[in-house]
């Protein structure tokens, strides 16, 4: 099939240039990844891969749930100096 369609993209110049790299190891160019890309997406009826948000590992959802819990009221909380808090960190590192 000839090329006949010009499609112009703007992209961060390092980006280019890694992905230039990238391809050169398949022996093909940007604008043949490109091609595979939308010819894919046709195939496939979307963005042939998953788009998702990032997700919070373990440690990050127990301290959101950890602070839903205190604005809710289903864990206590109190006030403290910022010095008393970080003399009790020191305390919890120490063990």
């Amino acid at each position: 099939m000839a090329k006949t369609a010009k499609l112009n993209i703007r992209v961060d110049p390092n980006t280019k240039e890694v992905a230039e790299k990238l391809f050169a190891n398949f022996g093909i160019t940007i604008s043949d990844a490109v091609n595979i890309f939308l010819h894919k997406a046709i195939l496939s009826g979307g963005i042939p891969f998953d788009i998702k948000l990032s997700q919070p590992n373990a440690t990050t959802k127990a301290a959101m749930l950890e602070v839903d819990n205190m604005i809710s009221g289903k864990i206590e909380t109190y006030e403290q100096s910022v010095d008393d808090f970080f003399k009790d960190m020191i305390l919890h590192e120490k063990g």
